[in-house]
């Protein structure tokens, strides 16, 4: 598995293993929220970030992680890649490359919030909606 800087040339790969990965772990947004969502991600959200992408032995995108100002600010793994250890190669580089510190969560979400306490992230807060101003409470977590 190695782990390179995306490029825009990858953007369509990763808004598909995005929204594979948010139908398998999000049920609570609905199909409207999604496709809302899909565009703002492809056209603004990822230029918005420090963008990195894990690649198989294949050289398949599997999975990627974007952080702006310490903040983990998305990741997402290929539903029929988790469980494998990506994320937490993708987590690990971000704090070591990318200087990240801190992840908000969706509460929904328990399996995120469990990782990310797993990987050495505890609470420190929450907000009763998400940074959109939807009904979606957020965990805020930071590196112990």
């Amino acid at each position: 598995m190695q782990i390179n800087t995306a490029t825009k040339n990858d953007y369509f790969t990763l808004i598909e293993i995005w929204e594979s990965s948010v139908r398998a772990t999000h049920d609570f947004l609905s199909e409207d929220h999604i496709q809302s969502l899909k565009p703002l991600i492809l056209e603004h959200y990822f230029d918005a970030v420090d963008l990195r992408v894990a690649k198989d032995e294949d050289d398949q995108i599997v999975g990627f992680i974007g952080v702006a100002e310490q903040n983990i600010e998305m990741l997402f793994i290929s539903p029929s890649r988790r469980g494998k250890g990506i994320g937490a190669l993708l987590v690990k580089n971000a704090i070591k490359h990318q200087r990240a510190c801190k992840v908000d969560v969706n509460e929904q979400n328990p399996n995120a919030a469990g990782f990310y306490q797993h990987m050495g992230f505890r609470v420190v807060g929450r907000s009763p909606l998400d940074g959109q101003g939807k009904p979606f409470p957020l965990l805020h977590l930071e590196l112990t």
